[in-house]
């Protein structure tokens, strides 16, 4: 899908309260500035709190909405943090209008053959269950809201599997299996429910697995933002259940 034309307005996002997963860095760290920039209260969730509090200070000096921090480790956490982390938001903002299921883990390449059991379950945990998990705790806020969105970062992997790239391939795959369940499930609902493959961004998970590549010879994620602000935001209504891709 090609969004360079799209013209976001200043306060699309105005109200609305955004949870980002995988916040601290790469596109969960600019779709939450970009998220906030265009009027979003965000609720930043990542493992790295240095990472958090930096987006956090650069959303305040850019006079957004404050936004939240919340640490959460995904590999461990378990369906009561998830619960209390819903809670929590009730308690705080009294509402959610958006989701972004960001964050991702992407350890190493290999053949299935040496795949290590241990990793390919840490893997599945942070890309699959969390989102799974995440999903059901606040789907009550959700659906309480007038318009919402839920929109999973895929993969080109995740849609046709390529050697080597083992339980991330697979853990994609299982994403877009839960976005397009969720989007069948909410059919009548103020939910929105989209995924998108950015195809190649200048990410450290990126860098993890192309330690070799020139970090300029591909799109910084900010390219990336008016596609995730469109899919975010009111102006996507009747956009559901798609597997998007970025074509910049």
């Amino acid at each position: 899908m090609t969004m360079q034309d799209y013209q976001p307005a200043p306060d699309l996002l105005q109200e609305r309260v955004v949870l980002v997963t995988g916040a601290a860095d790469g596109i969960g760290r600019a779709a939450a500035l970009a998220f906030a920039r265009h009027g979003a209260t965000v609720v930043l969730l990542d493992k790295d709190l240095q990472g958090m509090e930096s987006a956090y200070d650069e959303i305040e000096a850019a006079g957004g909405p404050t936004p939240a921090i919340y640490p959460m480790h995904l590999e461990g956490a378990t369906p009561h943090e998830f619960d209390e982390l819903a809670s929590k938001l009730e308690e705080t903002f009294g509402r959610l209008d958006g989701v972004l299921h960001n964050a991702a883990s992407l350890p190493y390449l290999s053949r299935i053959k040496d795949y290590d059991a241990e990793e390919w379950h840490k893997v599945m945990q942070v890309n699959l269950n969390a989102p799974f998990m995440l999903t059901q705790a606040v789907l009550p806020l959700l659906l309480q809201a007038e318009d919402a969105a839920l929109l999973f970062t895929s993969d080109a992997v995740g849609r046709r599997a390529k050697a080597f790239w083992g339980a991330y391939a697979v853990s994609k795959f299982g994403l877009e299996g839960l976005m397009q369940l969720l989007a069948e499930e909410l059919e009548n609902s103020p939910i929105r429910v989209n995924s998108v493959d950015p195809g190649p961004t200048r990410t450290a998970l990126r860098r993890r697995v192309f330690p070799g590549e020139r970090p300029e010879s591909v799109k910084p994620p900010e390219k990336l933002m008016p596609l995730y602000l469109w899919l975010m935001g009111p102006d996507s209504k009747g956009t559901h259940g798609q597997a998007l891709t970025y074509e910049g």
